[in-house]
């Protein structure tokens, strides 16, 4: 273990425990920060200490660390189109409160500020490199480019923020709201040989949670980086029907079918989107670790514990 501290903010959600248990296995020692009362058991022995924040109101005072990985944040697309203002207001004011605080802090640290990969516009050629054209699909992809803005704001400041821009998560510990644990909810819970499902002909850029947060804790540790823009992303597409198909094996259901139910199908869906991230390889020598297939039996198998 070094004297290395790296504060995580949204530690008990699905990618916050993955960091967590990242962090540790390079010996770094993790300050969790949540809305929650405690810690999640699952990573209590795992986390040195815990703050209960909102950090939409404020940014806790703390001793000096190496890194923050800012991962708090409202990050589910499907509900920012009822709650626009929400994800603008909710995701901006954490960024101001953290990065106001350390304005006024002798120690800076270096501030991996996450957004998305969904900021990007998916008419323009793939793979898409981080100097590609932006769009503005979602309320959620507006609140993470708003984050963006407000990164190079306080990096002319003098902070050493980073932007991250992993693109679509998948993994175990997963929860519902995303495709993977969905499908999954979906097949383990019907009787029936038919399930509904919106559009699976999309096709997304999927990598593993724990191959993101490796990613993530390159980022915080790293003595200097060349960017301050990274795209995390595997470099291929995959179908929701793929997804689909290895799950129904997986699970043991082949015989399932499915149909269209075009109230879960979003029109501003986009048909396809794959991203670059040459600078996260080239420079950090990053690659993603897990195949889609185990990263599905790895799901199925935290479902059943």
């Amino acid at each position: 273990m070094t004297d290395d501290i790296v504060v995580v903010t949204g530690v008990n959600g699905f990618v916050g425990k993955h960091l967590a248990r990242e962090l540790q296995s390079q010996g770094v020692r993790v300050v969790g920060i949540g809305t929650d009362e405690t810690v999640h058991p699952e990573i209590s022995d795992i986390v040195d200490t815990y703050h209960q924040v909102d950090l939409t109101q404020s940014w806790p005072d703390l001793p000096q660390v190496k890194a923050i990985i800012h991962l708090a944040g409202l990050a589910v697309v499907g509900p920012s189109y009822e709650n626009p203002q929400l994800y603008i207001n909710a995701n901006s004011a954490m960024v101001t409160n953290l990065c106001e605080y350390y304005l006024k802090q002798t120690s800076k640290p270096r501030i991996i500020i996450l957004s998305s990969g969904t900021v990007y516009d998916a008419s323009q050629p793939m793979p898409i490199p981080e100097a590609g054209e932006l769009n503005y699909a979602s309320p959620y992809a507006v609140s993470k480019v708003l984050n963006e803005n407000q990164a190079k704001y306080y990096r002319n400041r003098g902070l050493d923020c980073i932007i991250a821009r992993p693109f679509n998560h998948i993994g175990p510990g997963q929860i519902q709201g995303f495709i993977l644990p969905d499908f999954y909810e979906r097949i383990h819970n019907t009787t029936e040989s038919t399930i509904t499902v919106g559009n699976i002909n999309t096709r997304r850029d999927y990598t593993d949670v724990r191959d993101i947060v490796r990613a993530h804790t390159l980022l915080a540790l790293a003595p200097k980086l060349q960017y301050d823009t990274y795209n995390v992303c595997s470099g291929r597409s995959l179908a929701g029907s793929d997804i689909l198909a290895k799950l129904k094996i997986a699970m043991n259901r082949p015989e399932i079918k499915f149909e269209i139910d075009s109230a879960l199908v979003r029109p501003t869906d986009i048909q396809e989107i794959v991203g670059d991230s040459s600078r996260l390889r080239n420079e950090l020598k990053w690659e993603p670790k897990f195949t889609i297939d185990q990263t599905i039996a790895d799901f199925i198998a935290s479902n059943n514990t």
